[in-house]
């Protein structure tokens, strides 16, 4: 890969070891970014940390960690008492185990990485290393110090690729139990329940990251060409909806909705083989 890697190590299970790098998979490089700027003078402004009670600013010798106790006073801690808690990295990512494919909750799941060779040795290891766990169905659990801290990554074949995501660690990841507790136990008639199929199946189709574009960074980007070029900035107008209350009305409008595109589709590609027959 020609990119530079966030990270380089090792990945190593038994007496497989190889060099690799993790290349993150996203990137924020395309995304409209602004800077806090002086509206008298166009200038950068500075942020600056200033005393809560003095009003006074901070050196930044004096800035330093604070756990905030219930009573509002802060128990002090200090940069190389945390330095020394941060434990000390082998540069080995360490496969724990394989499991099955399905067997991670994916809300577990946190960064993205491709997971590939630094070197031409490498390359066809880790590819049999892809294939063999395609065969398997099997994804593998590695922990790793990444970034100056322990991170748990869960190693995906993809192709003759490997994606090594990062994990979010149990404590960080909400019970969906408690989020969704106060969702009664509903049932639903016949109809309503054909209705909802019928709507999935008319929709059903396949996940193009292209069809999916970020309008907000799209709008944003209009938005600073048109200040550059002097152009009048366009209104955005709401799109009206009508609200329905009920819900099988709601889902019968749907349907109904979907029929009448797909009748409209029939008649035009119709009328499109009559025209051609004709010529």
């Amino acid at each position: 890969m020609t990119r530079r890697a966030s990270w380089k190590g090792h990945i190593k299970f038994g007496d497989f070891a190889c060099e690799v790098g993790l290349y993150s998979a996203i990137t924020s490089s395309e995304k409209i970014s602004f800077n806090i700027v002086n509206r008298k003078t166009g200038n950068r402004v500075e942020r600056q940390y200033i005393d809560s009670d003095t009003g006074e600013p901070v050196d930044k010798s004096d800035q330093v960690r604070g756990f905030e106790l219930d009573n509002g006073d802060h128990v002090i801690v200090e940069g190389d008492e945390i330095a020394r808690l941060m434990p000390d990295s082998n540069k080995v990512i360490g496969i724990e185990n394989f499991i099955a494919c399905d067997a991670v909750d994916k809300l577990y799941f946190d960064r993205p990485y491709f997971l590939a060779a630094t070197d031409t040795d490498g390359e066809d290891a880790l590819s049999l290393l892809a294939q063999a766990m395609q065969r398997q169905n099997v994804v593998a659990i590695a922990e790793a110090v990444l970034f100056r801290r322990n991170r748990n990554l869960i190693i995906r074949p993809q192709g003759k690729s490997l994606i090594a995501t990062t994990l979010s660690f149990d404590y960080e990841v909400r019970s969906q139990s408690s989020t969704f507790k106060s969702i009664p136990d509903m049932t639903f008639d016949d109809e309503m329940l054909e209705l909802a199929s019928h709507i999935i199946k008319k929709r059903a189709g396949q996940f193009d990251p292209a069809a999916y574009p970020d309008r907000y960074n799209d709008a944003l980007a209009e938005l600073v060409k048109a200040k550059i070029e002097g152009r009048p900035i366009k209104k955005h107008i709401e799109e009206k909806r009508d609200n329905v209350v009920d819900l099988k009305e709601a889902l019968r409008r749907s349907a109904a909705g979907d029929r009448s595109a797909a009748e409209k589709a029939a008649k035009k590609s119709a009328t499109k083989t009559r025209t051609k027959k004709a010529s």
